[in-house]
């Protein structure tokens, strides 16, 4: 089973130690000690509150649940740099910043701007995964 520090837990759901420190005292998350001594919790407690709280975006996206593409995140554009023709777009999406290239007529039709609300939808064929070890 996987056990990750305080602070690790704190850095993947994007809060302080101590609100994760607090959601333990609260019965939130159940913390336990590693052969060190330390403080630790148990990655898949960590995994099932890191989908409660990332359920919460769905609510800003009208289309969320009605896409056939199921890597959707919602964000707040943060740089839109255009040419005539195309455009590339960032999005923080969470503590991720997903980087778009579309074309500057769909920005001007989608209104996009720093500041405004949008959802990157992704459809792939081919997603690696990396375990650490």
């Amino acid at each position: 089973m996987t056990n990750l520090r305080i602070s690790e837990a704190a850095s993947l759901l994007g809060v302080s130690d101590d609100t994760v420190r607090r959601w333990a005292e609260q019965g939130r998350l159940g913390l336990s000690q590693d052969a060190s001594g330390r403080q630790v919790v148990a990655g898949a407690q960590l995994a099932a509150l890191a989908q409660e709280l990332a359920g919460s975006t769905d609510s800003l996206d009208p289309a969320a649940g009605h896409r056939s593409a199921r890597n959707q995140f919602t964000g707040l554009v943060t740089k839109v740099t255009s040419d005539v023709v195309m455009s590339q777009v960032e999005l923080q999406c969470g503590p991720f910043r997903v980087v778009s290239l579309i074309s500057t007529e769909a920005v001007r039709e989608l209104g996009l701007e720093v500041g405004s609300l949008a959802t990157a939808v992704v459809k792939a064929t081919n997603v690696t995964v990396e375990a650490f070890r």
